[in-house]
C-alpha cells in the first residue's frame, strides 16, 4: 500500500525506513509549514543555560532539532522527557539522551513522572498551539511549567497530492483540520491516534484505520483493514 503522510518538511526522515518494516511504502504531503520563532528559542536556551529548569518534555521531534544542539552544549544534568521514539531519536542525533512516555500523548506526561513533578519547574519548548491540560496536569501533580512556544505552524493551502496514494494518515488534528483536500472512492483516510480521530469525526468523516497516538500503531491499523 502507498500512503501520504502528512509531515512538516522538516520532519519525517524516517518515514520511509519505518513503512518498508510493514511492507508499505510512504510520502510526506505537508498541509502546515513551521515558522520558527527566534526570540522565543533563544529566551528558552537562556533560561536552560542559567539551569531554570528540573526537567524538559519535548512534545515532537521538530523542538527537540531546534534546541537540541544548545541542550547537548549545555552539559546540564536535566531531566528530559520525550513523546515517542521519533521524538527520543531527534533528541539523540544531538547527543541528548532521553526517557519516553509509555503513551503518545502530552497527557501522559504527568501521570509518568507522578510525585516526582512537586516542586519541580518543568520547561517546555513547543509549537505555538494550546495545551492548557497538559499546563494544569504538571501544576495540579506540584509542578511548575514554564512554556517556551518556539515556533508556529501555518498553513500552506496546497492541495495534498493523493494522486498516487491508496491512503492518507492524517498525523495530527491540526494537519487535518487545514489540510486542502478531496476525497475519493477507495482512498482510505486513517488517523494517527483518537485525538486526530476526533477531529476528524467532528467534521463528518470517520476514520477507516485509528492507531495509538504513533506512526507504527497507526501503520498497525491500516495493515489490519485488509484482514477485517
Amino acid at each position: 500500500m502507498r500512503i501520504a503522510i502528512t509531515r512538516l518538511p522538516e520532519k519525517g526522515a524516517d518515514d520511509t525506513e519505518r513503512c518498508a518494516r510493514f511492507g508499505h511504502s510512504c510520502y510526506p504531503v505537508s498541509p502546515l509549514r513551521a515558522e520558527v520563532y527566534p526570540d522565543a528559542r533563544d529566551a528558552f536556551i537562556a533560561a536552560l543555560e542559567k539551569g531554570r529548569f528540573d526537567a524538559l518534555f519535548f512534545t515532537s521531534a521538530l523542538p527537540a532539532d531546534l534546541v537540541g544542539p544548545a541542550l547537548a552544549r549545555s552539559g546540564r544534568r536535566t531531566r528530559v522527557v520525550a513523546i515517542g521514539p521519533a521524538t527520543r531519536a531527534a533528541l539523540a542525533r544531538h547527543g541528548v539522551e532521553s526517557e519516553v512516555l509509555p503513551g503518545f500523548y502530552s497527557r501522559d506526561f504527568a501521570p509518568h513522572l507522578g510525585a516526582w513533578l512537586r516542586g519541580r519547574r518543568i520547561g517546555l519548548p513547543r509549537a505555538d498551539v494550546p495545551n492548557e491540560p497538559l499546563l494544569e496536569a504538571i501544576r495540579a501533580a506540584g509542578g511548575v511549567p514554564e512554556e517556551f512556544r518556539i515556533y508556529g505552524l501555518r498553513r500552506t493551502g496546497e492541495p495534498l497530492d493523493l494522486d498516487g496514494a491508496d491512503a492518507v494518515l492524517f498525523t495530527s488534528a491540526n494537519s487535518f483540520s487545514e489540510a486542502v483536500w478531496t476525497p475519493r472512492p477507495g482512498l482510505l483516510v486513517c488517523a494517527i491516534g483518537e485525538v486526530t480521530a476526533e477531529r476528524m469525526r467532528g467534521a463528518g468523516v470517520e476514520p477507516d484505520a485509528v492507531g495509538d497516538g504513533s506512526l507504527e500503531g497507526a501503520l498497525r491499523a491500516i495493515g489490519a483493514i485488509g484482514t477485517r
